[in-house]
């Protein structure tokens, strides 16, 4: 049987403070749908990082996994940029 697939994304770690966890900012752009210009939004997620890896300003990928607290869905899977 096939793994399911799972969301992933791409965000900027804007918070390391908190131990095996960083807050990562998810920017994207969407369509105003009266004037049709695009304007950008951003989301914050506590993502699971359990060796403490990532810093404020790295580029990330994040995946979806089981829910881990009670506001933290999403696991580290790779540094993009440093």
């Amino acid at each position: 049987m096939s793994e399911p697939k799972r969301t992933t994304f791409m965000g900027i770690v804007v918070k390391d403070k908190r131990d095996k966890t960083i807050t990562v900012s998810i920017t994207r752009r969407v369509k105003h749908p009266l004037y049709g210009k695009y304007i950008k939004r951003s989301t914050k997620l506590h993502v699971h990082d359990p060796d403490n890896r990532a810093k404020v300003g790295d580029k990330v990928s994040i995946g979806q996994t089981r829910p881990l607290a009670k506001t933290k869905f999403f696991e580290l899977l790779t540094i993009e940029d440093k």
